[in-house]
């Protein structure tokens, strides 16, 4: 054990939050809430976990969960590609293991959607395996403490880091341990200009005693987003809105949207597109500018309001009653503009 844990834990045992996922730390529950806290603030999270396990108490109920009822659950999570890995982890876990996750890093690490960081959490938290669980939150730690400038996002510098982490790990509490790395980057280490002043581990930080926290860790400035024009046709008829579900692959896959196509087109061009399903739609009003930003991309939104009659549909697509929006098709974000959410 190295000199930070003794410190690093006492802090984490006076200062921890108390969240859900802590008050039962079942491998299954610290699954979900790892993998949505990947890319989510846990203060917005945490609604969403209670409603998934609540729903979904276990691998077994995942694994047979109807797909779009899966996706309307994690509906305002993004990253849809996250949940239905879960869901083939899931059936996997099903499969081999008996319905629990496995008390094995590597059959962990073998999962659909779980990597290093999400298999070292599930590992040393919920069975107390000696394993690192390295986010970017413990690579901001590590990188101040050792006053270390290497590029955190090169392989070769996270393993050098996750090395530091293992050499520090104390043999008996290795869940708390990584936690506790973890709680400190969320709250004390944070980006910028870091809480020093309440940090255990403060005299034990190379980087705060040469006056560069604020510069650590290093990371290269990130790549420009591809700029991408998405023209949408918000059209309402007596049935409802009109939706169309995605492609079964790539960007938002199997999702609901409202009808929309990449591309700057215009009401006519719009008319023709909808034509081709049956529909004839009255123009309304402009849609307002919007915008939603992907990991690579940034989608650039308008279009136009209509309104049409209530014709049948080809496969596909279909008019969605308010109280089907509400409860039955999952819709992205990147619409909440338009949708009032």
């Amino acid at each position: 054990m190295g000199p930070i844990a003794q410190p690093l834990l006492s802090w984490f045992q006076a200062n921890k939050r108390l969240l859900p996922f802590r008050q039962e730390p079942s491998a299954y529950h610290i699954w979900v809430s790892e993998i949505m806290l990947q890319q989510t603030r846990v203060a917005a999270a945490i609604p969403y976990y209670e409603r998934f396990v609540a729903a979904l108490p276990d691998p077994a109920a995942l694994a047979a969960c109807e797909p779009d009822a899966l996706r309307k659950l994690w509906q305002g999570l993004g990253y849809y590609n996250r949940v239905s890995n879960m869901q083939k982890a899931a059936r996997t876990v099903c499969e081999r293991y008996g319905g629990s996750l496995p008390a094995d890093y590597e059959a962990l690490r073998a999962l659909p959607g779980i990597g290093d960081y999400t298999a070292g959490a599930i590992a040393s938290i919920a069975f107390g395996l000696p394993v690192p669980a390295v986010d970017g939150n413990v690579l901001r730690v590590f990188a101040r403490l050792y006053n270390d400038d290497s590029d955190v996002t090169r392989p070769a510098a996270k393993r050098a880091f996750t090395r530091r982490v293992v050499e520090q790990m104390p043999a008996d509490a290795p869940g708390p341990y990584n936690e506790a790395l973890m709680e400190l980057g969320a709250l004390v280490c944070v980006p910028g200009a870091p809480h020093c002043e309440q940090c255990p581990l403060a005299d034990l930080c190379r980087g705060r005693a040469a006056g560069r926290q604020a510069e650590l860790p290093v990371k290269p400035a990130p790549r420009a987003k591809e700029q991408v024009p998405v023209t949408v046709a918000l059209v309402y008829s007596p049935a409802g809105l009109l939706l169309q579900r995605r492609p079964a692959r790539g960007l938002l896959a199997g999702l609901w949207q409202p009808a929309a196509w990449e591309g700057s087109l215009d009401r006519e061009e719009l008319a023709a597109r909808l034509a081709q399903i049956g529909v004839t739609v009255e123009w309304g009003q402009a849609l307002p500018p919007a915008r939603h930003v992907f990991t690579h991309k940034v989608w650039r939104l308008g279009g136009w309001r209509g309104r049409a009659p209530a014709v049948p549909l080809p496969e596909g697509w279909v008019w969605a009653a308010p109280h089907q929006l509400e409860q039955v098709y999952a819709v992205p974000n990147a619409y909440a503009a338009y949708l009032g959410r």
